[in-house]
């Protein structure tokens, strides 16, 4: 199959930049699906995982309790890079899943300056050909407005500097999520 999902994808392309030793980063932990999978994907390495409610921190150690190699931290993902730096220089990837905490509040949401802070913050960190991938949902107000701000900004980035992929179908109702990927050159 030539065409895959959005989360299917998304996570190819973080196994496509990573060994087994890599330090990652789940920059929006939610319920534990990334930090789960990036744990399986280095268990010689580490995982951070980030997210702003206790909830979600919560969900994703129950889910991960089997893992010695995840640091949780109850913060917003623009804080990421400045904690993982007191341990690390550099790390291979990071995923971002935007939005809100699914079957939480819906009123607590990701927002384009703080996600773009850590973009930035945690591309300064990452290896060459290391990769930022987002899944960004437009289809709630603030998401939609995140995923033009995140779009503009994405785009303005020096193709010396990155490659930037934009993969989505644009063939579903209902504005889909898509991914944004930026693998460092």
């Amino acid at each position: 199959m030539i065409v895959q999902g959005i989360l299917p994808f998304a996570r190819d392309l973080i196994t496509t930049h990573i060994t087994d030793k890599s330090i990652v980063v789940d920059a929006t932990c939610g319920n534990g699906n990334d930090t789960l999978f990036l744990a399986n994907q280095v268990p010689n390495g580490e995982v951070y995982a980030f997210d702003i409610q206790e909830e979600a921190i919560k969900n994703t150690k129950i889910k991960t309790e089997a893992f010695s190699n995840i640091h949780y931290y109850q913060t917003g993902h623009e804080n990421a890079a400045l904690i993982i730096k007191e341990r690390h220089e550099q790390i291979d990837a990071s995923i971002f899943n935007l939005g809100y905490l699914p079957k939480g509040d819906k009123h607590i949401t990701t927002n384009a300056p703080t996600t773009i802070k850590a973009i930035e913050c945690l591309f300064e960190m990452t290896s060459k050909n290391g990769i930022i991938v987002l899944v960004v949902y437009p289809g709630h107000p603030e998401g939609q407005i995140e995923s033009n701000e995140i779009i503009n900004y994405v785009s303005s980035i020096d193709q010396q500097t990155a490659h930037v992929l934009h993969y989505q179908f644009i063939n579903q109702k209902n504005n889909p999520p898509y991914i944004l990927a930026i693998e460092k050159r």
